[in-house]
């Protein structure tokens, strides 16, 4: 259970693990106005969450990564191994969702 905080419109804006002033409605973590804060918009007002911008940012440090490797100012060697199989991982993620969106046969000309 989390103790949701609304702006003016009703639209939950932040979560608490207590209740506190301006903050003692509780509503399940799997109500679907908390699921819409977490997971991307907001229901009601389209603003952007911390989910969404995490999951932005992540491509912009992956691509800063890939920039810098390119450049030679950085080897994949040089990062923890941990660090390295994420970046492997998410790296073939994204070129397996790049190839099975490819509309076109290899033998298609444009």
């Amino acid at each position: 259970m989390s103790f949701v905080q609304r702006n003016a419109e009703g639209c939950i804006v932040a979560l608490f693990a207590d209740a506190g002033p301006g903050h003692s409605e509780e509503l399940p973590a799997d109500h679907p106005e908390v699921a819409a804060f977490l997971g991307g918009r907001g229901a009601a007002d389209g603003a952007v969450t911390f989910t969404a911008l995490d999951a932005d940012l992540i491509r912009v440090i992956e691509d800063v990564v890939d920039v810098l490797i390119d450049r030679g100012l950085l080897r994949l060697t040089d990062l923890p191994p941990d660090a390295q199989r994420k970046l492997l991982a998410r790296k073939g993620a994204r070129e397996r969702l790049r190839n099975g969106l490819n509309l076109l046969g290899k033998h298609d000309v444009i």
